[in-house]
């Protein structure tokens, strides 16, 4: 079960700490509750606003129990997010909605942009004014490895946030105050650089492994994180031993495609 450690108002990190004020980065923290949400909501697990004339995502890569990767598979909602509902500087010009979507099953080696061991991500930005006829019934899938890839249907709250960075992606002189910060604060957990749950912006946590960069393959700007992905007893998702999936995206250009990562 994930616990939250209180964290200190952003003004009291500053104080503490004010060389971590440049690389302070927006957020959302989607605090998700189980609901019945319609295609017109934000929401983790609902219906998604889906033009009726648009093919639904399907996978058929191969995975853990299907080496040949058929057969092909409906992916399932995992969130639905308007701009209306959560504003924010990771909004392309004239998109209002965000959707992503993904594979309920392990896939142990599939191509990039995609995670190893992880289920397959579909993306979407949209205008929701072009969607004029919506997908009334949502295919389901014909098979899924592990009811953890299936979200259940949850409202959001969103809490507007300031993030910060993990401490590997600091100058060094900083880490030990930066360590005595964290040590200083709630529990013995991360408040200060790990925000827990499903997130909207900031930055990665990276308190498993080293921090990575991941390059957008068509212009070579260094990604961002758009969305993080968080397992939690409220969605029912759990991504790996309790872990997060992280979409990153090109800054310059949404266009340009995206990036996942499992941690």
């Amino acid at each position: 079960m994930m616990t939250r450690t209180p964290r200190p108002s952003v003004e009291a990190i500053l104080a503490a700490l004010p060389e971590l004020a440049p690389y302070a980065r927006d957020a959302v923290v989607l605090h998700p509750e189980q609901a019945e949400p319609d295609h017109r909501s934000s929401s983790i697990g609902g219906p998604l606003l889906w033009p009726s004339d648009e093919p639904w995502p399907e996978c058929s890569l191969p995975d853990e129990n299907s080496e040949d990767g058929v057969p092909a598979t409906a992916m399932v909602p995992v969130a639905q997010i308007f701009r209306s509902d959560v504003p924010g500087p990771w909004w392309p010009a004239d998109i209002d909605l965000l959707q992503i979507l993904w594979c309920p099953n392990e896939h142990w080696d599939p191509p990039a942009p995609q995670a190893d061991i992880s289920p397959v991500v579909e993306l979407r930005w949209r205008r929701a004014a072009d969607v004029l006829s919506p997908l009334s019934t949502l295919p389901s899938p014909s098979r899924w490895e592990e009811d953890g890839y299936l979200p259940r249907a949850c409202a959001i709250t969103p809490e507007q946030v300031t993030d910060f960075p993990f401490r590997e992606e600091l100058p060094a002189e900083l880490h030990p105050r930066l360590e005595e910060l964290v040590r200083a604060t709630g529990d013995g957990g991360d408040a200060i650089t790990r925000l827990a749950g499903w997130k909207l912006g900031g930055w990665p946590t990276w308190h498993l492994t080293q921090p990575a960069t991941f390059a957008c393959e068509d212009c070579g700007t260094a990604m961002t994180l758009l969305f993080t992905v968080a397992s939690d007893d409220e969605t029912g998702v759990i991504i790996g031993r309790w872990g997060d999936l992280r979409i990153f995206t090109c800054p310059a250009d949404h266009r340009h495609g995206f990036r996942v990562d499992q941690h």
